[in-house]
Parts: C-alpha cells; structure tokens; sequence
C-alpha cells in the first residue's frame, strides 16, 4: 500500500505575515496540491481513490486546521461530495484547476460554493476564454514563477490587481524567484524560501541575555534543577519582573499576591515556564508577542513535538527524549533572536548530537531533523527514504504530524492567554 501524507505549507504576504495554509496531499503513487496538478495529470489520477482518502482524512481531522485559511485544491469528485462544506467558509479557498474548469458540472459546484461566501482561487490562470469567463468568481490567482515566463506573469499580476484580484505567487524556492515575485508586485507568496522567510527587523528584547539561554537550558532538562532555576531569574531584575508579572495574573494568581520567585515558578509550573521562556524570546519589551515572530514560535513548538513523537518511533537516533524535544525548538532560534544558530547554540549547553544535527544535519540526529524539514517542505520522495533510514513507518506520519500540529496549537492559545494577561 503507497504511503499517503497531507502536511499544511505557509503562504505569506509580503511583509512575511502568515495568510493561510496551503494542504498538500500525497499518496496513492499520485501527488495531489495546487503546486502538484500538472503531476497529477501526468500520473493519471484515480480521482475517486483520491477523492476518498482525502474525505476520510478531512472527515477526522478538520477541527484540528479550524481557525485558519486553508488553501485546498477540489477535484471534481471532491467538490461533488460537497466536501468544502466540512470548512466554514471564512476557513477556506476553494482552489480549481484546468480539470474542474473544463468540466461542467464541476463549475456548477464552483457557482454554488461562491454564492454561499466560500472564496475560490485558480491555480495556473492562463488568458483562454474558459478561465476569464470564471474571473468574476474568482478571488485569488495562483502564478507559478518557475514555468511562466516574465511577459505572462506581468501581464497576468497587472490585469489581476486591476480587477482587485489577489496573485500568489508559488514555487518561491530560491532567493532570485523571492525578489522577482516582490518586485512583479504581487500579493502572496508560497514555496521552501517563502516558508524560512524573515522580515527583518530589530529585536530589542532586554531578555536575550546569557541568563536567558541559561535558564531556557535549565527549564528543558528531562528532570529541572527547580532551585537552579530559581537562582537564575533571581540574579536577572527583567526576568523576576516579567515572571512576577506573569504569576500575578488572573490565571495564575492565588489568594495571596506572589511576591518571591520561589512561590511564582511553583504557581506556573515547569510546563508554563517553558512556554513562558519561548513567549519572552518573541516579545517585546512590552510584553505583547511580534507578530513577526509569531508564526516561528507556532513552528518551534510544532516541530518540538514532532521531533519527540518521530523520536519515540525509531531506536537508531542516540539522544534522549529531551533532546529530541530542544532539537525541534531550537531550530527557529536563529530567527526567533535574530543572530546565527551557531553563535546561539554556542551559548546553550546541549548535546553535540543536536547541535551537529541542527547545524550541519549530520549524524542520526540529523536524519530525525532532515525527516521533519522534509515533511514540512512536501518532499515526500526524501520522507521515504528517511523514514526508511531511521525504521519509521511512513504511512504513520500524517496522523503524528496532525496531532503535533494540535499539541502546538493548544499550547499556542496558551501562549496568547499569558501574554494577554501579562500586559
């Protein structure tokens, strides 16, 4: 039986905010996505065995991609069973190809889901009658900057901003497509290069200090030194403010106002410390998390977890459960502190291991790393033969990814509960 994956890819805007969430799916020897429709022509699609994994998946897990835009391609069997009707329409786009567009009965579909508020995106416009027939239903045009040419896509981005359509530029995989897509002046963006991309812009966090790695090192341990933790913050005035801060809120305030570090880490717990920690990397010094940081800090918890499950199913990677979990969490570092990774990891005292893996992906460790990135990136044919490697069972990769992506979510609401309540 092949392997089926589906994972979610970030389309951004550009000044790299999070929009949405495009859903790749792979399986069934067929690929399946607006970046993979013309390879899923090619392969010869059995559109109804597709049809009826991705149904049986959305079916379990739609709760769990619920309070964002999610960009999915329909086929026309898909859209026959009505299966935008698992989103609320201000959750989805429904995204169409040329084989729903030829197809008559498929565009009836279109129609109705348009008339009922969903948003529709076409994926490879071209200038035919068939598809500007369409554009008054049409809310986003999806450009792929790898195979059209220059004079195709400024024709198509000035027509589309005319019409106050939006274009999404994709396949962004290398720095000169991200330049080029900025300065053709389109809306969004999707693609490897997309996914790593930072504004830049100046972090001046008071927290950032060796007291500050030294304390996220102490609260990510396997067995936390409680009183080596509290000898870190009380030695730092801007950590002892921002814990007491924290502690005093209505979530975690007792009868008693906290007044001591001792009483605030014991009121928080190690599990909130640790997202405390995370929240002060990417806030600013009034507490409130950089929106810019944001979708890194969402990234770092989700591959934290995914690195912990991944590492549960494999016995070839020679780090502990903890490791594995910093290993995920560190890897936004760079991004999240605005200084190179190696310089960052420098002042952490972890394994070699990890460092190597997160530097270099060298070693086991760094296959387990390479594993995740890859399942991110949608490339399923170096997922196989990494799952191979470390003696992990492909096809349970999906269901892993999805409930990670849940832990990271609940622990993300989290996050936003205590900053809100912090400032």
């Amino acid at each position: 039986m092949a392997n089926k994956f589906i994972v979610r890819r970030p389309i951004k805007d550009t000044e790299s905010r999070v929009i949405g969430y495009e859903i790749l799916y792979h399986g069934e020897n067929t690929l399946y996505g607006g970046e993979e429709s013309d390879q899923q022509k090619k392969a010869g699609v059995n559109e109804f065995a597709v049809a009826d994994t991705i149904y049986s998946f959305l079916t379990q897990n739609t709760e769990r991609v619920k309070g964002s835009l999610n960009f999915m391609t329909f086929t026309t069997t898909l859209l026959m069973k009505k299966v935008p009707h698992l989103f609320a329409k201000e959750d989805l786009v429904i995204q169409i190809d040329d084989s729903v567009i030829i197809h008559p009965l498929a565009m009836h579909f279109v129609r109705m889901f348009k008339k009922e508020g969903y948003r529709i995106a076409v994926n490879d416009f071209q200038f035919a009658p068939r598809y500007v027939s369409l554009i008054d239903q049409i809310d986003y045009i999806k450009l792929n900057f790898q195979t059209m040419s220059d004079a195709s896509l400024r024709n198509l981005i000035g027509i589309a901003s005319a019409m106050g359509k939006h274009c999404i530029a994709y396949g962004i995989d290398t720095d000169e497509l991200y330049e080029k897509a900025l300065a053709f002046g389109v809306n969004e963006l999707e693609g490897d290069t997309v996914a790593e991309k930072l504004a830049s812009k100046a972090h001046d966090n008071s927290y950032l200090k060796s007291s500050f790695f030294r304390l996220l090192n102490a609260v990510t341990q396997a067995e936390p030194d409680m009183d080596a933790i509290e000898r870190i913050i009380s030695t730092d005035a801007a950590l002892t403010y921002a814990l007491l801060r924290v502690a005093n809120t209505v979530q975690f305030a007792t009868r008693n106002r906290t007044t001591t570090v001792h009483q605030a880490i014991m009121n928080l717990g190690i599990t909130q410390m640790q997202q405390w920690i995370y929240l002060l990397c990417a806030s600013n010094s009034d507490g409130e998390v950089d929106p810019f940081f944001e979708e890194f800090l969402k990234i770092s918890f989700l591959r934290a977890n995914f690195c912990t499950a991944l590492w549960e199913r494999t016995r070839v990677v020679p780090i502990s459960k903890n490791d594995a979990y910093l290993m995920g969490m560190f890897s936004t570092l760079d991004y999240l502190i605005d200084a190179p990774l190696e310089e960052t990891l420098a002042e952490v005292p972890i394994s070699d291991e990890v460092k190597n893996a997160l530097l270099n992906w060298s070693g086991p460790a760094g296959a387990l790393y390479a594993l995740v990135l890859s399942y991110e990136s949608a490339d399923w044919d170096k997922v196989n033969r990494l799952c191979e490697l470390l003696g992990i069972e492909a096809n349970q990769l999906t269901p892993i990814y999805f409930e990670c992506m849940e832990t990271a979510n609940g622990v993300w609401e989290n996050v936003n509960r205590m900053s809100g309540a912090a400032t």
